[in-house]
């Protein structure tokens, strides 16, 4: 048996994978965002181990045997997040997320002292990544950042937790701003650009490696052998690819989370950082892929629902049964609720609904949600450049609605599929572990079944289109009316 475990923002999800690759059983802990001031975004990393204990203490309840059985655990994570230990390992301050925008000053003061920080990492300069996050704080918590001794991302902390070892992964790490993407190594260039040295990072091994043993007295707790192994895992993205088996150039998925995510893979580094795209490591040895990211996703459908007192799958049935005809007339949305990465590198844009009107109902609220969000996922696949998507896979909490799918479809183009929904980081961090273990990769990184194909409409695409070319005028004249205001 293998075990995976993802560390979103929203939830802690684990699953018991079978040497057969079936997926045995599943279990998730809630998780919560604290955003104390405008633009921050934090977790108490101690919550993410709380939340760990809990999907363990499930899991070992409903599956006795297939836990123990357990040879093989992976790690998945949210990616970017900054988790500051001390000398003695106690954790700093709260963790600062991957959609805390608060560094964008920082971000200008690297671009403007260090512009060649783009192209050593391959990435653009952007407020979500770590190295800005700890610019940040030697800034504006200098006591901190003189005791840093360790910087983690989430599932590292995590991994620390179960083994001792300060271990990373490249898939994880190239979303620092601190990793040379093309050798997979840290840069102590790069980390000398933030005042940090090589060794105040964890150590790297590739996502399907060994990085070390659960702990004796963990695995004595927890009922399992203490010869149990921890893969490297992967950032989110990279294992959710491994999930849906995304592992060859030109696999493809799309992600609706809570951020939202067009994934490509690539046999080699292919950077363009000026266009906003990410250029990141898979999780697997020898592949890289290009991503593009917008913040806030699935997470504006929560947002509306929350405002309007529904719930998801209501307000989706009320969407369901608009006519194309008054989609036609619906509002516009754009779903800059957190700002904006791909492409528009803005952390001061913001949400807003327009051609609001007094017959306007709760159902056309939520489709304009839905498809802002899908137009913001248009605008990320436009800086894709040269990627050739034939089919693309719909993964995360959005894909369960047969609407948004189609309306995917119908706005990119391309052919999406949908697996079934344990089809996650979870399931490719459990694919790590059993690669750890001695796992073939044509025996373990299999596409999962399909549960349902979406064909693009080419009548739907082209009023879309019209409704999209306003989206993008929106975006503008936003920007144009923020200078305006104090």
């Amino acid at each position: 048996m293998y075990l995976g475990m993802d560390i979103g923002t929203s939830e802690l999800k684990a699953l018991l994978l079978d040497a057969h690759g079936e997926i045995v059983g599943s279990a998730h802990a809630a998780l919560t965002v604290q955003r104390p001031h405008p633009h921050w975004a934090e977790q108490d990393p101690q919550d993410w181990w709380q939340a760990c204990g809990r999907v363990v203490s499930e899991l070992r309840q409903q599956y006795p045997q297939q836990w123990a059985a357990i040879r093989s655990i992976g790690l998945s994570g949210q990616m970017h997040g900054a988790v500051l230990l001390d000398n003695e390992s106690n954790v700093l301050r709260p963790c600062i997320l991957w959609n805390d925008t608060r560094s964008a000053a920082e971000c200008d003061w690297l671009r403007d002292h260090h512009p060649e920080m783009m192209a050593l990492s391959g990435n653009m300069i952007m407020p979500g990544f770590t190295a800005p996050k700890l610019v940040w704080v030697a800034r504006h918590e200098p006591d901190i950042f003189n005791r840093v001794a360790k910087v983690l991302l989430p599932k590292d902390y995590l991994r620390w937790r179960l083994t001792g070892e300060f271990v990373s992964d490249p898939s994880d790490a190239a979303g620092t701003l601190w990793l040379d993407v093309a050798k997979r190594d840290w840069s102590d260039e790069l980390l000398a650009m933030t005042d940090l040295r090589r060794e105040q990072m964890p150590a790297l091994v590739e996502g399907c490696a060994v990085s070390g043993r659960l702990r004796a007295s963990l695995a004595t707790e927890w009922g399992l052998s203490s010869s149990v192994v921890v893969a490297g895992g992967g950032g989110d993205n990279a294992t959710s690819a491994v999930g849906v088996g995304a592992v060859a150039p030109g696999d493809a998925f799309i992600s609706l989370g809570t951020s939202g995510v067009i994934f490509v893979v690539n046999d080699t580094l292919q950077a363009d950082p000026a266009s906003g795209v990410h250029a990141f490591c898979h999780a697997l040895p020898g592949r890289w892929h290009q991503m593009s990211v917008m913040l806030s996703a699935a997470s504006c459908l929560r947002w509306v629902c929350n405002l309007l007192s529904v719930t998801e799958s209501q307000l989706m049935e009320e969407i369901a049964q608009l006519t194309d005809d008054a989609l036609r007339r619906a509002p516009l949305f754009l779903p800059y609720l957190s700002g904006e990465r791909t492409p528009h590198n803005d952390p001061q844009a913001t949400g807003s609904f327009f051609n609001l009107r007094h017959e306007t109902s709760r159902a056309l609220l939520g489709y304009a949600v839905i498809e802002g969000v899908t137009f913001g996922l248009a605008d990320g696949l436009q800086v894709l450049g040269n990627a050739q998507i034939s089919q693309c896979s719909l993964t995360g909490g959005g894909a369960r609605s047969t609407v948004w799918a189609q309306l995917i479809a119908d706005v990119l183009a391309i052919p999406m599929v949908t697996h079934p929904a344990s089809s996650s980081g979870a399931l490719g961090a459990a694919r790590l572990a059993w690669l750890a273990e001695g796992g073939k990769e044509a025996d373990v990184c299999l596409k999962p079944p399909v549960v349902a194909r979406y064909t693009p409409q080419a009548e739907r695409g082209a009023w879309l289109s019209q409704r999209l070319a306003l989206f993008r005028l929106l975006y503008q004249q936003q920007q144009a009316a923020r200078t305006l205001l104090p």
